[in-house]
């Protein structure tokens, strides 16, 4: 590889020095935020195979990575739904996921509503909160704000 090639290639980008002493924090989710920030710009057209290629990382610890990255509030939710999306998401049960899905087709939908709606399978109310506050927990409630009151 010429100079002129590697000088083209080389990317110039700052990294904050707290993440490196940040406690929670572990070698993965360090190497997830460096390649992330050195490709600020377009992250959202990075993939995850990408960041795993880029990190030296499996696919799996790039996705915990982002996990821990979005808990300590080092990357917004939004980043870290696009890049992973709900289902590769193993916060989250099969119940929350399910009730995700059916939030996103029926954005207005109510507590009331879902509550009615688990009379039609074996869920029940406490399913129903439970899967809720899990939505809460990992961020996904945000668009919607009465789930997001009652889900406590």
């Amino acid at each position: 590889m010429s100079q002129e090639s590697t000088a083209a290639s080389a990317r110039s980008f700052t990294v904050s020095g707290e993440i490196f002493s940040m406690p929670n924090l572990d070698i993965y989710a360090q190497m997830t935020y460096i390649v992330l920030s050195s490709g600020a710009s377009d992250s959202l057209s990075l993939s995850v195979p990408d960041m795993a290629r880029k990190g030296r990382m499996t696919i799996k610890q790039v996705i915990k990575a982002m996990q821990d990255l979005t808990e300590q509030k080092l990357i917004s939710h939004k980043v870290f739904r696009h890049l992973i999306g709900e289902f590769q998401d193993d916060r989250l049960s099969w119940s929350a996921k399910g009730l995700l899905t059916y939030c996103k087709e029926h954005p207005s939908t109510s507590v009331d509503e879902l509550i009615a709606l688990s009379d039609q399978s074996d869920e029940n109310e406490t399913t129903i909160r439970k899967a809720l506050l899990e939505l809460k927990h990992a961020g996904y409630l945000e668009d919607y704000p009465e789930l997001r009151q009652i889900a406590t």
